[in-house]
């Protein structure tokens, strides 16, 4: 059984920094991608970040030169630097795993966690 746990949300002023962490379990496929979504009420989820298997790392324009995505050595786990927070970046995050196992696509969330930033 798969569990990604999210961590490091909170409430901050515009301008703050938040570091998040997701930590993974039960991983068994080969991963493809590792990155951080985010959602507000009433809108679709989104892109954040995302760091693909031997390829180059995605950002989102709105967050390029103020978030950093990275991971451990083993990629267990993925971290989400965020620097220079915007009113504009309050949402709730997640992570997700993204790989394929010997019978099927596996396509992993964790639960979330919610950040809000105040001006």
């Amino acid at each position: 059984q798969v569990q990604l746990v999210e961590s490091g949300g909170g409430l901050v002023q515009a301008g703050w920094s938040l570091r998040l962490s997701c930590t993974s379990s039960g991983i068994t496929f080969v991963i493809n991608a590792i990155g951080w979504y985010r959602q507000v009420p009433g809108k679709q989820r989104e892109l954040v970040a995302e760091i693909p298997s031997g390829g180059r790392t995605v950002y989102a324009d709105s967050v390029k030169g103020r978030f950093t995505v990275s991971t451990d050595n083993a990629k267990d786990a993925v971290y989400l630097q965020m620097n220079g927070l915007k009113v504009e970046d309050t949402a709730v995050y997640y992570c997700r795993y993204q790989g394929r196992g010997p019978l099927r696509w596996y396509d992993e969330w964790g639960q979330g966690t919610q950040v809000t930033v105040s001006s």
